[in-house]
Formats: structure tokens, C-alpha cells, sequence
């Protein structure tokens, strides 16, 4: 079984994990990407993140 480090609360659902998506807009074209983090939904430390694709309309190079 899987613990969240920071409480030891035991993660079975996915109802233990928040997912958050996290905007950012960088690099030279200024596309806007979407950043997304992990919690534990006991004590909210990060688990993990990731990147997802560009977003729709997010102001790249035209």
C-alpha cells in the first residue's frame, strides 16, 4: 500500500489525491501550458507534478 509521506495517511482512492492544475506562461513563443500537482487530500503536501500539453488560446506564436 501506498503512504503520503508527510501524515502516513494510507492512499487507496483517488479520493486520498487532490489534483491541481497550476497555470504558467514562459519560453519565447509564450505559450501557456498546464502545470499539474499531487496532494495528499489529508494534509495537502505535494506527492507529485507533472505538464500537460499547451492550452487552447494560450497566446502562441501566431
Amino acid at each position: 500500500m501506498v503512504h503520503c509521506p508527510g501524515c502516513e495517511t494510507t492512499l487507496e482512492a483517488s479520493a486520498d489525491i487532490e489534483f491541481v492544475e497550476m497555470d504558467s506562461t514562459t519560453g519565447i513563443l509564450a505559450a501557456s501550458k498546464r502545470f499539474y500537482v499531487a496532494n495528499c487530500s489529508e494534509c495537502g503536501r505535494t506527492l507529485g507534478s507533472g505538464v500537460a500539453g499547451a492550452k487552447a488560446g494560450g497566446g502562441g506564436a501566431v
